[in-house]
């Protein structure tokens, strides 16, 4: 089979860096093998045809029972031809159609004797695999780009952002594509799911297969989300550092893995992506709405004083959301809409009856073409909705009193091609906020059923603004908000300043602060209104991703108009020391340690650790049940790296009383 790391097919075909004994190819693209005869082979007089057949119930009309061919005149849709003989040993190059079904084959010679066919034994060391291939223009995820293509398959090392769109933070991944057992633990998601053989070529569906695979709800996939902040029975999402052991651990128990929130799903499904050769990528959209309703407004409800009806409130802005984006044609599409398409694993909201979003073309959504499939109306509102504050009088009407049209989908990243820094690709979802272009955008998906709101209640003339703060978590802090008055008169606020925890998906906890103070600002002058936030009012309501929101609404005395902002403020958590010491060669040994203070007057209990690097260190765990305020802990592994090449060493800690808290370390290691 010529199946070893350093031989010609796994070079060409790039898939030498996948831990697996078995020839791994890509479509589209010829591979060679060596058969040995019993004796020399004679073109003109010996007839024989490799065959390849995959599934349970191979048939040649369905593509799943393939027999190739050595003579020009009889072909097959996998290309054969016989580049050499030498006595008894033939060269055949063999090439796989660019449509062909992804997944592993079985490989068998068969040749014409007098006494009818004769076939080889079965033989698991001439299994193959067959993958998607961006390298061969006739693929359908075929990208032009090597410098893409690099990142977007080969790469295992995944930097996904997350935080406030002010106050970017990062989280390093480790995507693990190549690791021994990934490959079959992709396999093993399609069989799970039921999906036809015969779909398994067509990328547009593997992945909508794979987005409703991703998630346990109605179907048993790969992980179970959970947003509570209680993660006593599994891995808390903040804990995770790669796919492999996700995929690995679901694939081993074929059990759903606890638990995941939107970076996991994210992540874990640009390993499944990456791994089958579809160039994927991990999206963070900053203040994504999650619009219940699908009409385009997230509803935030006042009563008639100006403050926030938390109960009637049911929409909500996600801080941040990460999703996916893969590469490829669109032929169910009118032309042009191909390239990069959204795909999202996350369960939100259920698409054809089951929680999935995608393929969405990400050209479509940019034009407002929201009727094409799949899901794009969905995406359409997580980076376009406006923000529509109402006031609900005492009969129960509702009036729209201030629409904030630039809120959601501030700011898209994404790593950056080569780097590991970021780059910006909101441009490529949406014209510039309030251009001509934005306009036609949002009127065309209007025509495709997306509603709008349409009033626009004059501005009041008194401006809110919140201060830009970076905390860290225990820290006490002052908080000024600052009321600008920008008319003639004075003008008179009576204002309500709530502070509360919330998760990263805008759902409050606890609310830790509620002023209502009353403001006189004088004719074109500003006022400060001074808080100071203690950090005992808030350290005990903290949950995971440590965010504080902070809403400012009132109404104007004098001319009845509402006034509202909004904050989130990330607080940061302490970091981890990570250090790599030693050799720097490929299997010599090296050590990494981490170290870490606990920087609280509280005892921190049930403390885990983890740590990996992508292609130099497997996953290894600690486990610390008493962590006490003040103190420090070091830990230790050996390790020796596997392959040459600039990587990263990254560790995570989690317990119940501080999350997400993470270190790395860059290396680089020579042959």
């Amino acid at each position: 089979m010529m199946r070893r790391r350093d031989e010609t097919n796994k070079t060409d075909h790039r898939t030498n860096l996948y831990h697996c004994d078995n020839l791994i190819v890509r479509r589209g693209q010829e591979f060679q093998i060596k058969i040995t005869f019993s004796r020399a082979y004679k073109p003109n007089e010996d007839k024989f045809a490799v065959e390849f057949v995959i599934g349970a119930d191979p048939q040649y009309s369905k593509g799943t029972y393939l027999p190739v061919f050595p003579t020009k005149t009889r072909q097959s849709s996998w290309g054969g031809r016989v580049i050499q003989t030498n006595d008894n040993v033939v060269t055949m190059g063999i090439t796989p159609a660019a449509n062909c079904i992804v997944g592993k084959y079985h490989m068998y010679v068969a040749v014409q004797t007098p006494f009818g066919i004769r076939r080889t034994k079965r033989d698991n060391s001439r299994d193959l695999y067959v993958l998607f291939n961006p390298w061969a223009a006739d693929d359908a995820v075929f990208l032009d780009d090597e410098a893409e293509r690099q990142e977007c398959v080969m790469n295992e090392l995944g930097v996904i952002y997350h935080g406030a769109y002010d106050d970017v933070s990062e989280r390093n991944w480790n995507y693990g594509q190549f690791n021994y057992g990934v490959l079959d633990a992709c396999l093993y998601i399609m069989d799970r799911s039921e999906m036809p053989i015969t779909n398994r070529g067509d990328p547009i569906k593997v992945t909508r297969k794979a987005s409703a695979m991703l998630n346990s709800r109605d179907d048993d996939g790969v992980l179970v989300g959970n947003w509570s902040g209680d993660y006593t029975y599994g891995v808390a999402p903040t804990s995770w550092t790669g796919s492999t052991d996700i995929l690995l651990s679901y694939s081993g128990s074929k059990m759903p893995v606890c638990y995941a929130q939107c970076w996991v799903y994210a992540a874990v499904f640009n390993s499944f992506l990456r791994c089958l050769g579809i160039p994927s990528r991990v999206v963070t959209n900053y203040y994504s709405a999650h619009d219940n309703d699908g009409n385009l407004k997230l509803d935030i409800i006042l009563d008639d004083n100006g403050r926030i009806d938390r109960s009637r409130t049911k929409d909500s802005i996600w801080n941040y959301h990460c999703w996916n984006e893969c590469y490829m044609s669109r032929p169910d599409l009118p032309p042009g809409f191909g390239g990069w398409q959204v795909v999202d694993a996350t369960p939100q909201e259920t698409s054809d009856g089951m929680y999935r979003c995608g393929p969405a073309s990400v050209l479509a959504i940019k034009h407002g073409h929201i009727c094409f499939p799949f899901d794009a109306p969905f995406v359409f509102a997580e980076v376009n909705s406006d923000v529509v504050f109402y006031s609900r009088k005492n009969d129960g009407t509702m009036e729209p009193v201030r629409v904030n049209k630039s809120h959601v989908g501030r700011m898209v990243l994404t790593k950056a091609v080569g780097s590991n820094g970021r780059r910006d690709i909101t441009d490529q979802y949406k014209f510039p906020e309030g251009s001509p272009e934005e306009r036609t955008v949002l009127e065309k998906a209007e025509e495709f059923g997306c509603k709008q709101e349409k009033s626009s209640p004059p501005e009041a003339d008194v401006n809110v603004v919140l201060p830009t703060l970076e905390i860290s978590v225990g820290n006490d802090f002052e908080f000024n908000v600052e009321f600008v008055n920008q008319s003639l008169q004075k003008r008179t606020v009576q204002a309500y300043v709530s502070g509360s925890v919330v998760y990263y998906t805008g759902v409050s906890s606890n609310e830790f602060l509620f002023k209502t103070p009353t403001v006189t600002i004088p004719a074109q002058k500003s006022v400060k209104e001074l808080m100071t936030i203690e950090s005992r009012n808030y350290l005990a309501h903290l949950v995971e991703q440590a965010n504080l929101n902070f809403i400012v609404t009132g109404k104007i005395k004098e001319t009845g108009r509402i006034v509202t902002a909004m904050k989130v403020v990330t607080l940061h958590t302490p970091k981890l020391t990570v250090e790599v010491t030693g050799g720097g060669r490929v299997n010599e040994e090296m050590m990494a340690s981490v170290q870490f203070t606990n920087p609280f007057s509280f005892n921190l209990e049930n403390v885990h650790l983890r740590m990996e690097g992508p292609g130099v260190m497997e996953l290894k765990s600690r486990y610390y049940s008493l962590l006490p305020g003040g103190s420090s802990l070091t830990w230790t592994e050996m390790f020796a790296p596997q392959r040459a090449g600039k990587t990263r060493v990254m560790a995570t800690l989690d317990c119940s009383g501080l999350r997400q808290v993470s270190g790395q370390a860059s290396i680089t290691i020579e042959t």
